[in-house]
């Protein structure tokens, strides 16, 4: 399916116009600071606030320039932490009195799920995180600063009210289940409050971006990463598409469409939005790609680490792996024209970034 920003504001009963997205912001409770403080510097954190749909977002690039400022790495440390701390106060607040903040670990978990599903939760994200470190041995990185993030909306509604700030305005957009948010720094993802085995998978995907935040992946590679990784760590259930005949139907689809075009918008990342088929051909070719490149696992950390998102990984492909990105999909695509398929940014109209 797809979202479409016009038809979603109109589902959830939001009027207005394009350009009156922010609102006034609702009162403040005691439990949501306006003002935090560290070392008797105070900070104006409510005024970095930005109302989106009924829901509060932080302008983060000017609260770095305050946690900057503090020379002690512990302090700066501290002051990200009780920053972080106040935007999901107050974020907890908009979304109603049954959404609590609780930690354990290096994770918050801002939710309604009770003391003991939301422990769960929690359990299984730290676990993921010490999991996902060993598999993507020397590409996975955890973030020195703050903690890790997770937001479990009740609903679909709820879920794409927050995420619909950071679509764009206008368009149509593949559905999603759950979004690794790169949001000025504050790198948290998002999904809705599912049975456990449901939410495992997209626990393990989301994790997975998260710990590639620090590298300027493509979109391509990413994701490719993220599938690989959540199958390894929670294994999809076999089904059609896991027998030969399954198999040998998903690579007749990706012959048919993956064309001149189509493939320019892979090495971009745009056609990871698409609202169609090709969003879940996008997905299968990075897994196939990824799985393919990783067999040589030194080589393919060395890959990983030089792959630049502004030309879809092609030098770094050509200097450790001693591939160009064409070959590798002409292979797949059993083509002999590898020329049209290899990565040509003059021809992108734009570079996606945002995994999901």
């Amino acid at each position: 399916g797809c979202l479409r920003r016009g038809r979603l504001r109109a589902a959830l009963g939001i009027g207005g116009s394009a350009n009156d997205r922010s609102q006034a912001a609702p009162p403040l409770a005691p439990h949501a600071p306006d003002t935090i403080e560290v070392q008797g510097a105070a900070f104006a954190f409510a005024a970095h606030l930005r109302w989106s749909e009924g829901l509060p977002h932080v302008d983060w690039s000017g609260v770095w320039p305050w946690v900057d400022a503090f020379g002690d790495r512990a302090v700066r440390n501290e002051a990200w932490a009780l920053c972080e701390r106040a935007w999901l106060a107050h974020l907890a607040q908009a979304l109603g009195p049954a959404f609590l903040v609780r930690s354990e670990g290096d994770t918050l978990l801002l939710s309604s799920l009770d003391a003991r599903a939301a422990h769960v939760v929690l359990e299984y994200v730290n676990r993921t995180r010490s999991r996902v470190l060993r598999v993507l041995e020397g590409i996975a990185a955890d973030d020195e600063m703050g903690k890790d993030i997770v937001i479990l909306f009740d609903d679909d509604e709820g879920y794409y009210r927050y995420v619909s700030h950071h679509y764009p305005e206008a368009g149509a957009f593949a559905l999603s289940g759950g979004m690794c948010i790169h949001d000025g720094g504050c790198v948290h993802f998002v999904s809705v409050k599912h049975e456990q085995h449901a939410l495992e998978p997209v626990i393990a995907h989301e994790t997975t971006h998260a710990m590639l935040a620090h590298l300027p992946l493509p979109l391509w590679l990413n994701e490719g990463l993220a599938v690989n990784t959540e199958r390894r760590l929670s294994p999809p259930v076999a089904g059609p598409r896991h027998t030969d005949v399954g198999v040998h139907q998903m690579h007749r689809r990706h012959v048919e469409f993956w064309g001149c075009d189509e493939i320019q918008e892979f090495w971009s990342g745009a056609s990871f939005g698409r609202p169609d088929q090709g969003n879940e051909l996008s997905y299968d070719l990075a897994r196939i790609l990824v799985e393919q490149f990783a067999a040589d696992w030194p080589r393919f950390v060395q890959f990983v680490n030089a792959a630049q998102r502004d030309d879809g990984g092609e030098a770094a492909a050509r200097s450790c792996l001693g591939l160009a990105l064409g070959d590798a999909v002409a292979a797949v695509l059993e083509r002999e024209s590898p020329a049209d398929l290899a990565p040509h940014p003059d021809l992108w109209t734009s570079v996606r970034t945002e995994p999901a």
